[in-house]
């Protein structure tokens, strides 16, 4: 699949996902200093006008709903090819899909996700929605946020709760659908509840019902009453709407106990290629971090104020006790700083060839007093300095490529936090062809307290 540069006015880093009727690529509107999903149509659809009336209908509901519980479209186009196209939230968290490649949740989390579920869907309900394709892959996680919001996507399939009443034909994802979906009859607002109810099973026991693990967690018996009825194959006996299911699992949820909250830990896995220990994640008081993407590895400092994502085969080693500004020409001290690659050692060779990232926070790289030093890369060809956006933060990514005569780059960032409270300085290192600054950005995680108040 060949990369875009732009879509519209919209700079295109990479792709997101891709279904039988579109792909989503992240993108970045520079205008406004903000990543987006823009959704296009793909191209052996967009000839068939049914199929175009559906991607439009599509954006015509998400800007009628326009809710904090649901993806929002933002604008929308068409490409010089013709093909359509919507510029949605970007939610920098992944996917349930994602989560749920791992195995089941805990109960306490799994519970949480379903009543943020519940209630996105029954503000499509109040607005006379219906879905119709609740899945895993359609459920995402906007963690860029304080408050880590789920938002339910994708509402290609979706119907009027007035022309659902008179669906024949069969539409959803099978393990996903409720039976009356597969028996061509008309649906109404139940059939989502079901379809949240699969959600749920899944999330707690591994995969969705008739296809979890032969053996399977016990589960407290409120939680398996509460999902049971949502899954009764007569509807008229699973919970009326999505709000009374969304108060049965918050109820079940408040007695269930939250698992203790650990102080902070590394977790260790074994590199047998290179024969050290890599560290893979830490957890840091009650700051979750968030999954790394499919084949990349997140790592952290030992404060927990810094956290980033790099390619599995960079996280070999990490050095994640800090840095001292000032060897960028910032005030000397000790700040929050990691760094990550294959070799360390070889590391302070800006002449060897060898992978990872380097990223240092500090109160005093802010303002423009607090400029960094960054160092020019001799015996490379400099690209045009471009502005960045990470989250809240802004700033500019300077880049140096073919150095030496080899496919080695390094990748220089400097990002603000909003009224200058602190700064975050990154320098990837990378061979190869491929320019993968902007992915490892989209993992950054800054516990901004932490670093603006040391």
């Amino acid at each position: 699949m060949s990369i875009p540069s732009k879509i519209g006015r919209y700079r295109v880093a990479r792709s997101v996902g891709a279904g039988a009727f579109a792909t989503v690529w992240l993108a970045y509107d520079d205008e406004l200093r903000s990543p987006v999903a823009v959704k296009v149509l793909a191209d052996n659809w967009s000839q068939r006008a049914d199929i175009r009336a559906r991607f439009r209908q599509e954006a015509r509901f998400m800007r009628r709903v326009d809710s904090d519980h649901l993806v929002r479209v933002l604008d929308v186009g068409e490409l010089p090819d013709g093909r359509p196209y919507l510029v949605m939230t970007y939610a920098d968290g992944g996917s349930l899909a994602d989560r749920l490649a791992h195995g089941p949740l805990p109960v306490h989390e799994a519970l949480r996700i379903a009543v943020d579920i519940a209630r996105a869907v029954a503000v499509l309900h109040d607005s006379g929605v219906l879905h119709r394709d609740l899945k895993p892959s359609n459920v995402l996680f906007d963690t860029a946020r304080s408050d880590r919001r789920v938002l339910v996507a994708d509402l290609g399939l979706a119907k009027t709760l007035a022309h659902a009443s008179g669906l024949t034909l069969v539409a959803g994802t099978p393990g996903y659908m409720a039976p009356e979906q597969l028996a061509n009859g008309g649906l109404d607002e139940r059939a989502d509840i079901y379809s949240i109810g699969t959600l749920t099973h899944h999330m707690l026991t591994g995969g969705p019902p008739g296809q979890s693990p032969a053996v399977a967690r016990r589960l407290p018996t409120a939680v398996e009453r509460v999902v049971r009825r949502a899954l009764q194959p007569d509807r008229d006996r699973r919970w009326p709407t999505a709000t009374a299911y969304a108060a049965a699992l918050q109820e079940v949820l408040a007695a269930t106990p939250a698992p203790a909250r650990p102080g902070l830990r590394r977790v260790l896995r074994s590199v047998a290629a290179v024969g050290v220990a890599a560290v893979t994640l830490v957890v840091a008081g009650s700051t979750p971090i968030p999954l790394a993407p499919h084949g990349w590895t997140r790592v952290s400092d030992v404060t927990g104020a810094l956290s980033i994502a790099v390619p599995d085969g960079w996280a070999r080693q990490v050095r994640d006790r800090g840095w001292n500004p000032a060897v960028v020409g910032l005030a000397a001290g000790r700040a929050p700083g990691l760094l990550v690659g294959p070799d360390l050692v070889a590391w302070p060779d800006v002449g060897s060839v060898t992978s990872g990232v380097f990223v240092g926070a500090s109160p005093s790289l802010a303002g423009r007093t607090g400029r960094p030093a960054l160092p020019d890369h001799g015996g490379c060809t400099r690209a045009a300095d471009r502005p960045v956006t990470v989250g809240a933060l802004r700033g500019s990514v300077g880049r140096w490529s073919g150095c030496g005569g080899t496919t080695m780059s390094f990748s220089e960032v400097t990002l603000l936090a909003p009224e200058d409270a602190f700064g975050v300085y990154v320098q990837v290192r990378q061979t190869g062809g491929a320019d993968r600054t902007d992915e490892v950005l989209d993992t950054l995680r800054v516990d901004g307290p932490s670093v603006a108040h040391g």
